[in-house]
C-alpha cells in the first residue's frame, strides 16, 4: 500500500473505445492487487476488475477540456481508457500503477497474498495434480533403451534443468557432463517424448558451443546413444528452430550448430522461427490493427498481414508437425522456460519479453479449428491458461526454473491452476468431442499449405474484451448451452415416461376391475358407471396435475409439463441462470470478479536455449 499515493479518485470515465459517446462515470480504486472502476449507476454498480500483474503498459496522454486520459493496456489484451478529471490525480494514479505494475521482487506478486479458503492438505493435493512421473511411466519409460538420471541432483550440471531427468542408457555420467559443457547454459540433450509403439523419441537441448570449428567427442557421443536408443532407426535429425541465417550468425558468438561433418548419421533441418525480438514487433503491430476504430475490411486483412503474426503461426505450426508433442507442466515448467524474463513478472529488460507461450496456445486454438472433435477442452480452457501465465494468481507460471521455484518454496506458499481448472472443468468441456471420432483415433494430420487461408485470426483471444462486436457468443459457447438444456429435457422426459408408464398400469388394473364389475352387472340386472377411473390411486392424482390438460395444438404452452419453461431452468440449474447470459445459459467469462480467480494470468538475440530438437524414428 505504501506505493499507492491515490487509492480512489471519483467522477473518473471509463471511455468505450468503439464510440465516446457511451462513456461511463464511476469512481477509480486502487487497490494492492487491483484497479477497480465501479460505475456510479445506482440500479447495477458495474464492477471492472484489473490485476496490476496483468498490465503491460500504461500511458498518460495530453490533457484535454475533459480531463486528463490514461490509457492502460494489458497483457491479455485488454484495453482501457480512462479520463481522470484532475491531472494531479491522474498523475498520482500513473506513478502508483507503474510501480505496481512492475514489482522488483517474487513476493510482492498476487500468488503470495491470494487466498482461496482451502486448507494445507488441498493445497498440496492441487500441486499433486500433475505427476511428472506418472507422465514419463505412461509414455513408456523407463524401459530397455532410457533410464532416470541423477546426474543433474542438486542442479550440479545445468540450473535450469529439472533434477531429475531421462537420458538414453548407454550415456554414461562422463558423457553427459562432457556434454553439457558444449552446449549453451549446458542445456544437454535429454528426453522430451517417447512413443513405446516404436521407441521414437523427441530430446531437446540448447545450440552447441561450435563457432566456426570447434568439436566435442562427447556430444557426438550424446547424439549417438540417443540414435541406439531405438535399434530400429539408422539415423536421427537435428531439428533447429532458428533461421539458418540467425544460427550462421551465432557462430561469431562461438555459438552455431552441428557440424555434419562431425557427428555420424544425422540429418540437419531449419526449421525458420524468428527470434524473440520479431515475435515481439509482430504482436504488437497486430494489437495495433485490433485497435483500430472501424476499420475496413480492406484495411483490417492489410494490417493482419502486414504484421506477420498469422505467418509466425503457421511457421511454428510447420515446425510442431514435423517434430510432434509438447506438453505445458513438462516441456514448459520443468526443463526452464524463462517465465519471469519472457512475460515480464518483475520488474526487468522489456527486450526480453516476448510471446512464445502465447503462440503455443494459439496453435492448439488452430489445431482445434482444424480438428474440432479431437480435444476434450474448449476455447475458454486456453483463454484462462493465457490469462493465468500474465495474472501471477497462481504459482505455476513463476520464476526461470525449477531451482527458482523450489527456493522460493512455490509450492509450500502459493496455489496450483491445475487444481482450479480441475474444479470447473464443466465450464471447459468441448460439447464436440467424442472419443469414437476418427478424429481421436490415432495420430492428427493438420493440412499443410502454402497460403495462410487455413490459418485464423483468432478474435476469441485478441478482441474478446470488445463489446461492440458481434456476434459476442462462440458456436462452441452456444453447442454448451443447447447439451444442457437437451441433457435436462432428456432428464425431464425419462421422468415423465415412468409417470405415465405407471399411469398406463393403473389404468390397465382399473379396466379389469371395471369389466368384473360389468360381468356382475349383468348376471344381477345391475348398472355400472364409467366413472370407475376416478378411483385412481392417490399417489397418482397430483401427477395428474402436471401433464397437459389440452392439446399442445390449442396454445397456452405454459400449462404443459412437456414445455421446459424458464422457472423450469432455474428449479433445476441454479448456476444456468444465476451466472448466466439470458440467451445460452453461458456464463459470460469478462464479468467474473478476477479476485475469485474465475476471470478471465538476458540472453542474446535468438532462442538459444531450446533450438535444438533430436529425433530417433
Amino acid at each position: 500500500m505504501e506505493h499507492i499515493r491515490m487509492p480512489k479518485v471519483e467522477n473518473v470515465r471509463l471511455l468505450d473505445r468503439l464510440s465516446s459517446r457511451r462513456a461511463v462515470v464511476g469512481t477509480l480504486y486502487l487497490t494492492a492487487t487491483h484497479v477497480i472502476f465501479v460505475e456510479n449507476g445506482s440500479e447495477t454498480r458495474k464492477e471492472t476488475w484489473v490485476l496490476h500483474s496483468q498490465i503491460s503498459s500504461i500511458e498518460k496522454q495530453a490533457t484535454t477540456a475533459t480531463g486528463c486520459p490514461l490509457l492502460i493496456r494489458c497483457k491479455n489484451f485488454q484495453v482501457i481508457q480512462l479520463v481522470i478529471p484532475q491531472e494531479r490525480d491522474c498523475h498520482d494514479v500513473y506513478i502508483s500503477l507503474i510501480r505496481l505494475a512492475r514489482p522488483v521482487k517474487y513476493e510482492e506478486l498476487y500468488c503470495f497474498s491470494f487466498n482461496p479458503k482451502l486448507d494445507k492438505e488441498e493445497r498440496e493435493q492441487g500441486w499433486k495434480l500433475v505427476d511428472l512421473n506418472e507422465e514419463y511411466n505412461r509414455m513408456g519409460v523407463p524401459n530397455n533403451y532410457w533410464q532416470i538420471s541423477d546426474v543433474n541432483r542438486d542442479y550440479g550440471v545445468c540450473d535450469s534443468y529439472p533434477t531429475e531427468v531421462y537420458v538414453p542408457k548407454s550415456a554414461t555420467a562422463h558423457i553427459i557432463v562432457g556434454s553439457s559443457k558444449f552446449r549453451s547454459r549446458r542445456r544437454f540433450p535429454a528426453l522430451s517424448y517417447y512413443c513405446k509403439g516404436n521407441n521414437a523419441s523427441i530430446c531437446r537441448s540448447s545450440q552447441p558451443l561450435s563457432g566456426f570449428s570447434a568439436r566435442c567427442l562427447e556430444d557426438e557421443q550424446m547424439l549417438q546413444a540417443i540414435r541406439k536408443a531405438n535399434p530400429g532407426s539408422d539415423f536421427i535429425y537435428v531439428v533447429d528452430t532458428r533461421p539458418k541465417l540467425n544460427a550462421m550468425a551465432n557462430r561469431a558468438a562461438g555459438k552455431g550448430y552441428e557440424n555434419e561433418d562431425n557427428y555420424s548419421n544425422i540429418k540437419f533441418q531449419f526449421i525458420g522461427i524468428e527470434n524473440i525480438h520479431v515475435m515481439r514487433n509482430s504482436l504488437q503491430k497486430m494489437l495495433e490493427v485490433c485497435e483500430l476504430k472501424s476499420p475496413s475490411m480492406s484495411d483490417f486483412l492489410w494490417g493482419l498481414e502486414n504484421s506477420g503474426w498469422l505467418k509466425h503461426i503457421k511457421a511454428i505450426m510447420d515446425a510442431g508437425i514435423f517434430i510432434a508433442k509438447v506438453l505445458i507442466e513438462k516441456d514448459w515448467i520443468s526443463f526452464g522456460h524463462k517465465f519471469n524474463h519472457r512475460y515480464g513478472n518483475l520488474d526487468g529488460d522489456p527486450k526480453e519479453i516476448s510471446p512464445v507461450i502465447d503462440q503455443f496456445i494459439e496453435c492448439i486454438w488452430q489445431l482445434m479449428e482444424q480438428f474440432p472433435c479431437a480435444f476434450e477442452f474448449n476455447e475458454r480452457f486456453l483463454i484462462h491458461i493465457q490469462h493465468h501465465i500474465y495474472s501471477c494468481q497462481f504459482g505455476n507460471f513463476l520464476c526461470n526454473s525449477q531451482k527458482e521455484r523450489r527456493e522460493l518454496k512455490i509450492k509450500e506458499r502459493t496455489y496450483s491452476l491445475w487444481a482450479h481448472l480441475w474444479k470447473n472443468r464443466a465450464d471447459y468441456l468441448n460439447p464436440l468431442y467424442r472419443s469414437d471420432h476418427s478424429q481421436t483415433q490415432g495420430t492428427l494430420h493438420p493440412q499443410i499449405t502454402p497460403c495462410n487461408f487455413l490459418y485464423k485470426f483468432w478474435s476469441g483471444m485478441y478482441n474478446r474484451f470488445e463489446k461492440g462486436l458481434h456476434p459476442r457468443q462462440s458456436v462452441t459457447d452456444y453447442l454448451m448451452a443447447v447439451k444442457e438444456e437437451t441433457q435436462q429435457l432428456e432428464e425431464e422426459l425419462k421422468v415423465l415416461q415412468e409417470r405415465l408408464a405407471n399411469l398406463q398400469k393403473s389404468q390397465s388394473g382399473d379396466n379389469k376391475v371395471k369389466s368384473k364389475q360389468q360381468d356382475r352387472s349383468k348376471q344381477t340386472g345391475l348398472y355400472t358407471s364409467n366413472n370407475s377411473l376416478a378411483n385412481t390411486p392417490q399417489e397418482y392424482s397430483n401427477d395428474l396435475k402436471s401433464f397437459p390438460s389440452r392439446s399442445p395444438s390449442q396454445g397456452d404452452e405454459e400449462d404443459s409439463a412437456l414445455i421446459l419453461t424458464q422457472d423450469n431452468l432455474k428449479s433445476s440449474d441454479p448456476d444456468l441462470s444465476a451466472n448466466s447470459d439470458q440467451e445460452s445459459g453461458v456464463e459470460d467469462l469478462s464479468c467474473r470478479s478476477p479476485s475469485g480467480g474465475g476471470c478471465l494470468p538476458s540472453e542474446d538475440s535468438g532462442k538459444d536455449s531450446d533450438e535444438a530438437v533430436f529425433l530417433a524414428g
